[in-house]
């Protein structure tokens, strides 16, 4: 195996025995500072909303393949060994299986104990939807439609793209998807604004959202539970067209649940399609199964990532 693959093996090594570091040093605060910077200075000096959205997508993955790019190049003219451990934080800190499963265990252990105010306010802080008014099954829901979404986000985005371009090209990324999270809104300030993130956030996850559905199918099928995982997606969410279904309709379909229904973001409900099957009850017991499917779902992308890598010849 090259290096490059190496390099990823290990950030993905590090990400599942260590997680996340703490969010004070995470470059993806680092991102969103630089973005609300941008935000009110853009706003102030152009008078077109979607111009200014633009100037600011591109002045963010500029700032951010700069940072990454800038040293990786530093550490390489200091030695190799320099470079590479620098590659493996980089990439490292562009994956998040572990912290994922952690958010969602204490969700589950919130429900457990019977503390529903407390499931509520865990599940809260990995859903940016309304959660004061949430029942057992709605926060089932949430957690296991997050996991799905966060398979893409969290895990298999970040390391296609780093198989293509090794760690610049996957903080590009995660700052497109940083940006798409803050600005990227169908609301009044956004609705022109951020049109220019969540187009390109919409871009580059369109294939991964794909590959996630596909991988998630195969987790599902492997952990002992369906093999109908990626079929559920192409029935459900094909028609729909947005990349974050396919991996939520893959768990669904996995998990022989029904996932999808009406979600409240700031008092106004929004629908979503029925993914899944209605045979499945959404109890607690499923979040433990759906985080079975983020670790079977782990070394499965980094073996498509490593594939990636193999057939290319700048790699």
């Amino acid at each position: 195996m090259e290096p490059a693959g190496w390099a990823l093996t290990a950030a993905v090594g590090l990400d599942a025995c260590v997680g996340d570091p703490p969010w004070w040093v995470h470059p993806v605060r680092r991102i969103g500072a630089l973005a609300v910077w941008g935000e009110g200075r853009l706003r102030r000096s152009v008078r077109s909303e979607s111009l200014a959205g633009w100037l600011l997508v591109i002045g963010v993955i500029g700032v951010v393949w700069g940072a990454v790019s800038g040293s990786r190049w530093l550490a390489a003219r200091i030695h190799p060994a320099c470079f590479w451990s620098l590659e493996v934080i980089w990439l490292y800190w562009a994956v998040s299986a572990r912290d994922l499963a952690a958010e969602s265990w204490t969700v589950f252990r919130a429900l457990q104990s019977g503390d529903l105010a407390l499931a509520r306010k865990q599940v809260g802080r990995i859903v940016g939807r309304d959660t004061e008014a949430m029942d057992e099954p709605e926060v089932v829901r949430a957690t296991l439609e997050t996991i799905g979404e966060s398979v893409m986000d969290g895990i298999v985005s970040p390391l296609f793209y780093a198989a293509w371009g090794g760690a610049p090209l996957a903080w590009v990324y995660k700052a497109v998807n940083t940006l798409d999270s803050m600005v990227g809104y169908r609301s009044a300030r956004y609705l022109r604004f951020g049109a220019a993130a969540a187009r390109v956030d919409r871009w580059m996850n369109w294939v991964p959202a794909r590959l996630s559905a596909g991988l998630l199918g195969c987790a599902g099928g492997l952990a002992g539970f369906s093999w109908r995982g990626f079929r559920t997606a192409v029935r459900d969410a094909g028609p729909a067209g947005e990349n974050s279904f396919w991996p939520e309709a893959a768990v669904a379909g996995a998990l022989g649940v029904r996932l999808g229904g009406v979600n409240r973001y700031a008092g106004m409900p929004v629908t979503t399609p029925w993914m899944g099957g209605p045979g499945g009850v959404l109890a607690a017991a499923q979040i433990p199964r759906a985080i079975r499917l983020i670790w079977f779902s782990v070394p499965l992308t980094l073996g498509l990532a490593l594939g990636i890598q193999a057939v290319l010849p700048w790699r």
